[in-house]
């Protein structure tokens, strides 16, 4: 798998400075140096409820990393102000008690990688995730479109031809059979590819004569006519018709990516891709005190260029939002063949993948990011891709000598195996997802063969090595439930606990590192773990309580059937979802 495509939005009008601010709705007059927005995010915060005093959460199982190893609590006090002020404190005088009932607590969960918008997209488009056979996807885009009439385009997302074992891509012939009267536009489970029907290739004006553009392919049928399938850059062809969102349609899909993740036990997540207007709605639901997810946002390249220079922040709004960190693409995706391989695919010989960039120009961009005092975070794949990157980061930190700033490697999914110690000699972050290696276990070895998967999914050897591995699940592309990256991280299985033994077994995580992996280590590459990421005195007060022991599982239960029972942000509860 990987993630969502947000390198560029060709429906997006580019903003200026001027109209950033203008959205995000401070006045010109008091932005006139760089970094004001971080100023005024802190200024205008909704003020912290107050006046409670402090919390006692009391009889607990409770599991946090303090001072680098697991230590376990029975009892924790927050302050009035919502942050950690001792670990097992007796009877404090004038807190309020509160009985955990016995239930395990654990420090609120991080996804170093998910994508706020895509994910919030799926409860207002088609989602097509989970669907067993391309007839089963028809069906539902059938009933989506009666239950829509009035759309222009129908647009959405999920389909995985693989689990289908259709043999082949869904194509516009399957689509007019269900819808011809207005154009479809279905993107893969991974983002990296999507089909449109009749319609939607007239709309898009793209025919046979139209020719791929680089770092994309319109897949064309004997015949030379496009089938309706197009991978990677090629999708900006039909992206550039398809309605654009606006600050309401932002605002809801914020609100729903938010309720979701709490739900699953999040309290924090990296955002792996935000446009500026997007951004423009986090400064303001950071400012009103609205937000009930931390988030460190990854600008992308065009969100970056125009407003860059003015909304870099460590931290805004009580540590809510963060924006320091850019985000590349240098290849596509394993399941579309778009990831950049050394040597041919084993399945599709002759093919390589599609760069999404040159190593020049890769280098120039790393450069302006490092420059500009932002972190980089590039998503890397094949293991051509994930060696370019090492290569253009060898060239760029060899030259910098600025502040140390925790760059990235965004999937580092298949990686040749003597590039693996470069992650540590650059001392790079590897920030991966666990639940990918069960998704892809259907296909991954089918391409790239069995010696190449030495170095794919390799969770232990980047942590035998020392390298710092900060764990997501790059939802809405996986499931945004990190209980199920973390059984995956543990077991190397699936749900139904296939295979046995586990899929390449000695790359698995122990039950410890995989909950470092979504709390302290992924608070670390968003250079947050002084204030986030473990149960500390002066961190926040950040905490899920939840309905089983990951450490003590009982017989017939898996790590990925815990159930979220409550979720705390900054000592304040901000979901209740069962009785303790």
């Amino acid at each position: 798998m990987c993630d969502v495509c947000h390198r560029s939005d060709p429906r997006r009008t580019p903003l200026t400075r001027a109209q950033f601010l203008r959205l995000v709705g401070v006045g010109l007059a008091t932005a006139a140096t760089p970094g004001v927005l971080a100023a005024c995010g802190a200024e205008q915060s909704a003020p912290r409820p107050g006046g409670e005093g402090p919390v006692l959460l009391d009889n607990v199982r409770g599991y946090t990393f303090a001072g680098g190893k697991l230590r376990e609590f029975g009892s924790l006090l927050i302050s009035g102000d919502g942050h950690v002020e001792a670990l097992d404190p007796g009877n404090p005088e004038g807190a309020r008690r509160i009985d955990g009932r016995g239930r395990v607590c654990l420090p609120g969960l991080h996804d170093a990688h998910g994508h706020i918008w895509g994910l919030g997209a799926n409860e207002t488009q088609l989602n097509l995730a989970g669907t067993r056979s391309l007839d089963e996807a028809m069906r539902a885009l059938r009933r989506y479109a009666e239950q829509h009439p009035d759309l222009p385009w129908i647009v959405g997302r999920g389909w995985n031809e693989v689990v289908w074992g259709l043999g082949r891509m869904p194509n516009a012939a399957d689509l007019d059979e269900v819808v011809a009267d207005r154009p479809v536009w279905l993107t893969r489970v991974d983002g990296h590819a999507g089909v449109t029907n009749t319609a939607g290739l007239r709309a898009s004006g793209v025919d046979a004569d139209t020719r791929s553009p680089e770092g994309g392919e319109i897949v064309h049928g004997p015949e030379g006519r496009p089938t309706g399938v197009f991978v990677d850059a090629a999708q900006e062809l039909v992206q550039a018709h398809l309605p654009r969102p606006g600050r309401r349609e932002h605002e809801q899909r914020l609100e729903a990516a938010q309720r979701r993740l709490n739900e699953v036990g999040l309290t924090s997540a990296s955002d792996a891709g935000t446009a500026a207007d997007e951004l423009a709605v986090l400064h303001q639901r950071a400012a009103a005190g609205s937000l009930s997810l931390r988030l460190n946002v990854f600008l992308d390249w065009d969100a970056f260029t125009e407003v860059g220079a003015d909304v870099r922040a460590d931290s805004v709004a009580d540590d809510m939002l963060r924006v320091r960190t850019v985000k590349l693409y240098v290849d596509g995706a394993l399941g579309s063949h778009g990831a950049a391989l050394l040597t041919p695919y084993s399945d599709d010989p002759g093919n390589r993948g599609l760069l999404q960039m040159s190593q020049e120009e890769l280098t120039s961009r790393l450069t302006r990011i490092v420059e500009a005092g932002y972190q980089a975070a590039v998503h890397a794949i094949g293991d051509h891709g994930n060696r370019m990157v090492l290569d253009a980061f060898a060239e760029v930190l060899s030259m910098s000598s600025g502040p140390e700033l925790r760059h990235r490697i965004e999937h580092a999914q298949v990686v040749d195996v003597g590039d693996i110690p470069r992650f540590a000699e650059l001392g790079l972050i590897a920030s991966m997802q666990p639940v990918h290696a069960t998704d892809d276990m259907n296909m991954a070895e089918q391409r790239v063969g069995p010696d190449r998967m030495a170095g794919a999914y390799a969770w232990r050897s980047m942590l035998d090595q020392g390298t710092v591995l900060a764990a997501g699940s790059d939802f809405p592309v996986s499931s945004e439930n990190p209980f199920e990256g973390w059984h995956a991280a543990v077991t190397r299985t699936d749900k139904e606990g296939k295979p046995v033994g586990g899929w390449y077994p000695d790359q698995a995580m122990t039950v410890a590192e995989g909950l470092r992996a979504f709390t302290l280590d992924a608070a670390h590459a968003a250079h947050q773990e002084r204030v986030l990421g473990s149960l500390e005195p002066g961190k926040w007060a950040d905490f899920v309580l939840v309905d089983q022991n990951p450490f003590e599982l009982e017989q017939g239960r898996a790590l990925w059937q815990t159930t979220v029972l409550q979720t705390w942000v900054g000592g304040r509860r901000v979901g209740d979802y069962g009785q303790l």
